[in-house]
This record gives C-alpha cells, structure tokens and sequence, in this order.
C-alpha cells in the first residue's frame, strides 16, 4: 500500500488548495460578512444586497497556473501515467477528460484532508454543508453554474457517477446545491488499498493471474495489462481470444461442452493476455463443477446482486469479469454487466439466446475448447520446480482439470506427502486429484474407491491385453481423435465406451475396478433400480443426469448387468414396446455424444442390441477359467490367509469347476472355519467351501470327494 504522506494524490490537494484559498479571498474581500462568526447561520440585509450584486463569473477561481478546464471538457488526458500517481492512472485507464478528474479531485478532498471541511463550508455559506456541491465544484472548474457541459457530469447518466465514482447526495435539495461525495471503496483505492468492495464478499473471488511467458507489457492497463503470448500450449482458439482481448474489452459468451469448459478457456485466455479477472458465479448451483476453491454461496432468492459495485470494481482494478453458472433467467444479469469498457466472459453449458440481452449489441459467442486431459507443463509448473521422481504424463493423463483445478490439485498433493512425511508420489497425485471431482453420481451410482491392480487379475492373454489397450484410448482419446482429428464428427463425444461379457464371477467388476484404478479414478457402478423408473420418460431423465453428471466428473461409470437397460428392440406390438425402444434409441444417442468414461457388464452378450455393439470401442470376453487358471485363482485368493503347512488347493482347482467369485466365496466359508478354530486354513476347510459354491449352483456335489 503506498504511503498517503508522500503520495501525488496529496500534491494535487495542494493545488486545489491554493484555489479554494483564491476563491475564499474573493468572496471574503466583498462579503459583508465574512468576519461574522455566525455566518451561513442566518441572513442579514446586507448579506441579501451582496448576493444581489455578485455575478457568476466574479467567482471563476482560475489561477495563472491552472489550465482552462472550461476549454477541457472532452477527450482524455493521454499523459503516461507514474505508477504511484493513482488518481492520474485511473483517469488514463478509464479515459476520463480532465473536467471528470478535477471533479472527482474536488468531491474527494475533504476525504483526505479536513481543512476543506471548512473551506467548503465557508464557500457553501452553510456550515453544515461541508461537502462539496454541484455549485461549488463548478466555480472550483471555472464554469457558471448555467454551463450545459458542465451540469451535464452530474447527470445520472454521466461517467463519474454511471461507474460510481462520484455520488450526488441530498436529491430532495435543488440541483446546485446537492452534495457530492466519493465511496469509500473508491477513496481507499486512490490511496492504494486494493482490499475488493465488502458488497462483494462471498459474491466475487479474483481468479489467479498468471500472465504469459513473453507476453508485452501494455499501458493500457493501471495493472500494467500484457498482451497476449504465444505459447503452443495454448488452445488456437483461446490464442486468438486473448489477442482480441489484449487490443480491447469485449463481452463474450462461451458455449461448454463440459461444466468447467468456459471457465478454463477464459483462465486462459486472460492468463495469456494479462487481465487479471474475478470470477462470479451467480446461479450458485449446487452441481457446478468448480475449479477454484471457496466458490460463493448461493444467494437468497430475492438478494440482488451488487452489479454497480462489481462493475466499478473492475473499472477501478483493470479486471475482467467471468461469470459461470449462469441463473435459470439470466436476462437481468446479462443487461446488466451489458458494458463496453470493460472485459466481460460468460459460460455456460446452454445456447445463447439473444432475448437475453436487449441492449442491441449481442455478445462474441463461442465454441468453448474442450478441457484437455494431462497437461503436463501446467502440472510440472504447478508441483513446483522439483522433477517429480515418478512418470507424471500417465499418472495425470485422464483427469481433464483446468488450471484453478490443476494448482489446487497441486496443492492438496504436496500437502499430502508433507502430511505422510515422505517424498511427492504417484499415489499422493491421484488422491489429491480425484478430490476435484465433486460427483453428484452417488445419487444414482455406488462409488468404490478402487484397491486392486494388475496382480489381482487372473486372465488369460488375450482380455488381459484388451483391459489394457482400453487404458490406452482413455490416456490418449485427446490426442487422437482431437488433435489427429480421427473422431467421426456428427457432434460425437471423445468417451470410451467398452463392454466387459462372460459368465458371473468371471471378473468383469473386478477388471473395471482395475481399470479404474490405473488412470486413477473412482468408479461409480450404477444403481439399475434407481434409473429404472415405471412412468414414461422418467428412466430417461435419471439416464441423462448420470450421464451429464459423468461427463464432467473424472470418473468410470460402470452400468453391471446392462442388458437390463442396453437390451434389443423389438417390433411393437403394445404401447410398453414403443417405449423401450424409445429408451433404447435415446441411449444410442446419448452413448455418442458422451465425452466420459462407461464400461457395460453383461452375462449375455446375445442380448445387447447391435447398434449398441457398434458404438463400443472394445468388447472384451471374459472366458470361464481352466483348470490352471482356477488353481492360480485360488493361490491368490489364499495369498493373505493364515494356512495349514500342508494345504493344497489343486484338487479343488482340478475337481471344481468354479469361477474366480466362487473361488473367493469358497475361500471366505474356509477363513471363517478356520477363525473359528483358532487355526489355520486347511484343505478340508477348501472342500468344504468348493461343495458349498457346488449346492448354491444347484450342482450334483458327491460327498467322498477327498484328497
């Protein structure tokens, strides 16, 4: 904060000072009264004659050493600003005419300074009124209080007092002797505090500011604005947003694919052309998926939003306004912030709608760039200048953060090594990321956190390699079919979408759980009876929000049992028929727009419709385990249990023909019989468990079985 004892602000005081004294003379040489210790409380005849007598022009207080603002009334003062001349650079920046600023100088003085209390008591012939008036400040100028131009800056539709810089007080008096008076928040700025305007709290936070390496330094900005940079890390599109922006403000409305989509692109746009932003989230909705942390409350309904203080704000500041999570109506928000002096970007996932704002200028509207996943310049300038000691690029690969969700990542990630005591990891990486992604699916969907990797899988070669290539699309779905343009267009998503088929217990949940794990992610596995909805069109509504909701969550969707939902059509022949094959249709439709990740588990691969089967980017075939297959099955199911010296699980492998979730349930029933005990797993314990899997099966179990 700059020292108000050696400030310019101060010095230009001294220089209305010297006017007000000047005037204070005149009037005082011909004033009957001025040696009255009560004047301004009551009106002698003599008092009465001398304001009879006095002409406006005997009250110019124009000095040999002040310029001619009468002659000043238009244009701005194009003088470079200092840095520390506050008053001067707001000015520059906002463009005002040297008549605004001396106004603004007058109405601010006796904020700074005391004395002109009673200097501009004397002058108001009134001890009370110890502001400035419209009167005053144009005999300061050198106007008559008769001057069209001059009278014209009080107006409500003025500058000074539109962007709430001035403020004229006592409407009830007559219009030259209305009091001006300048906001506090202004007043603190010109003194070089920057603390944001109490109206704003809990409404606006600046989005952090990070100009672009190589970026040019403008004067255009009282924050030094940069132009934009010309980093390839840059979407095309942002790169040429912010270049417009550095030339000019402009009001932009960002179309997103995916909540978060318009705020990253705006983040960046700035970031590149040095605009430091705040950002407003007035629908405070509680789904939007939100970057940075302590976003605003929802407001009240009713509670209007500060709009005059957010606008002055940024005017004072050099800062754009982004506005995310738009209300359900947001016409009154949009006429509002409707300005041309001032950068403005909207996001929101909805069409714009020109109905909404009837000031005849629509905003640029735009494509927002979809949020790349894996960015890893962001993340390695993020985690700070020491190389991590583990591959970043696959570990962050599948989360598509913005930059706010990037460095608060970052963050939480540090944190958490400095918690374990222990050096940054893979691990710490992940869980601080998954974090970002505040889901709403757990309405509809069971979150697992996953625990398992790899070594969990018992395979053969061929589904093994599958479950992994189907790591591969998820990494790199970004660069191919966005960057190498191999999506087949038509407003196809960049999801990937497989089917895991074969007989129960083969490890179809087991497997997505493993692959969720590997790009480090949640899994959400969907809850059928809670989709499933006997009304028309209502299992369709509870599709489309898991579905939206997956979009923007960096997670696996996992839909187990999907021939439940993903069936057949059939030819209609009853009303029900015509609506599930208008279930089935919306979920064809829906499948290739979806930007996320969805595995489908079925026991019957017959009963997936074809079309569905088409819009898969792999079906894996879970076969049911051979006889080398179950014996390493049950090694790893017994590899953390207490077991006799002599236990041998290859008959059961060899005489039971059990899938890997049988084998885990048999192995269970051994554990408890064995707890009980007080000892050991057993092969006898193994068997047991084995003829139990056999009768729940409904199958022929021979009892002398023994090894």
């Amino acid at each position: 904060m700059n020292d108000p004892s050696s400030s310019p602000l101060l010095e230009r005081l001294a220089g209305l000072r010297e006017r007000v004294a000047f005037l204070v003379d005149r009037r005082s040489a011909t004033d009957p009264t001025a040696a009255d210790p009560m004047r301004g409380l009551y009106l002698t005849q003599d008092t009465v004659r001398h304001l009879l007598r006095r002409r406006e022009e005997d009250a110019s207080p124009s000095g040999p050493e002040e310029p001619d603002l009468a002659q000043e009334t238009e244009g701005a003062d194009e003088s470079p600003p200092s840095d520390d001349d506050r008053l001067h650079r707001l000015a520059h920046w906002l463009r005002l005419s040297p008549l605004d600023t001396q106004i603004l100088l007058i109405a601010l003085a006796p904020d700074l300074d005391r004395t002109f209390e009673s200097l501009y008591g004397y002058l108001n012939d009134d001890v009370t009124q110890r502001r400035a008036t419209v009167t005053l400040a144009l005999d300061l100028c050198g106007l008559p209080a008769h001057s069209a131009v001059g009278r014209s800056r009080f107006h409500p539709g003025a500058r000074l007092l539109a962007w709430g810089l001035i403020e004229v007080d006592d409407p009830e008096r007559p219009f030259l002797s209305r009091s001006l008076r300048v906001p506090d928040r202004v007043v603190a700025h010109l003194l070089g505090d920057d603390t944001p305007d109490p109206a704003l709290e809990g409404t606006v936070r600046p989005l952090p500011h990070r100009p672009a390496a190589g970026a040019v330094k403008s004067p255009a900005s009282p924050q030094g604005t940069v132009t934009a940079g010309t980093s390839d890390s840059v979407d095309p599109l942002t790169r040429t947003l912010a270049g417009h922006l550095a030339a000019r403000p402009l009001t932009v409305y960002l179309r997103e694919h995916r909540d978060g989509d318009g705020l990253a692109c705006a983040t960046s746009a700035l970031g590149a052309a040095g605009i430091p932003a705040m950002h407003l989230v007035p629908g405070g909705r509680s789904g939007d998926h939100r970057p940075e942390e302590h976003a605003p409350a929802e407001r009240t309904r009713g509670e209007r939003l500060p709009y005059r203080e957010l606008l002055r704000e940024a005017r004072l500041t050099g800062r754009a306004i982004v506005v995310t999570s738009l209300p359900e109506k947001p016409e009154e928000l949009m006429r509002a912030l409707a300005v041309n002096d001032v950068p403005v970007l909207f996001a929101d996932p909805r069409p714009y709608d020109p109905q909404w704002c009837d000031s005849g200028r629509d905003p640029l509207v735009l494509d927002a760039p979809r949020q790349r996943a894996g960015d890893l310049d962001a993340w390695r300038a993020a985690l700070g200048p020491e190389e991590p000691r583990f591959d970043l690029a696959p570990v962050v690969a599948a989360y598509r953060l913005g930059p706010g969700g990037i460095n608060r990542a970052s963050r939480a990630a540090l944190d958490l090594a400095a918690f374990d005591g222990t050096e940054l990891s893979a691990a710490h990486v992940r869980l601080a990321a998954r974090q970002q992604s505040a889901s709403g699916l757990e309405r509809h969907a069971r979150r697992i956190r996953p625990d398992v990797g790899w070594n969990d899988l018992v395979l053969p070669r061929g589904p093994l390699a599958q479950l992994q290539e189907l790591v591969l699309r998820a990494r790199h779905r970004d660069r191919v079919l966005g960057d190498w343009r191999l999506s087949a267009g038509g407003g196809r998503g960049r999801g990937v979408v497989g089917l895991f088929a074969g007989d129960s217990g083969t490890g179809k949940t087991l497997s997505a759980e493993v692959v969720a794990a590997e790009l480090g992610l949640d899994l959400y596995v969907v809850q059928l009876p809670s989709i499933v909805d006997k009304y028309v069109g209502e299992t369709e509504k509870n599709l489309e929000r898991i579905f939206t909701e997956a979009d923007r969550t960096d997670a696996v969707l996992l839909f187990d049992e999907a021939d439940a939902v993903f069936g057949k059509r059939s030819e209609v022949s009853s009303s029900n028929d015509r609506h599930a094959n208008m279930e089935s249709a919306y979920l064809l439709q829906r499948l290739e727009s979806f930007d996320g990740i969805a595995l489908l588990t079925t026991n019957l691969r017959s009963n997936i419709d074809d079309a569905f089967t088409r819009r898969l980017d792999l079906v894996v075939d879970f076969p049911f385990p051979d006889q080398e297959q179950r014996l390493a099955l049950w090694r790893h199911s017994l590899a953390h249990v207490p077991c006799a010296d002599d236990i041998d699980p290859a008959g059961c492998a060899r005489d039971f023909e059990l899938a890997g979730g049988s084998i885990r349930s048999a192995v269970v029933t051994a554990a408890y019989a064995a707890a009980d005990r007080g000892d050991g797993v057993s092969t006898a314990d193994l068997l047991a468990g084995a003829r139990r899997e056999y009768r729940k099966a409904g199958r022929l179990v021979l009892d002398d079985v023994s090894w």
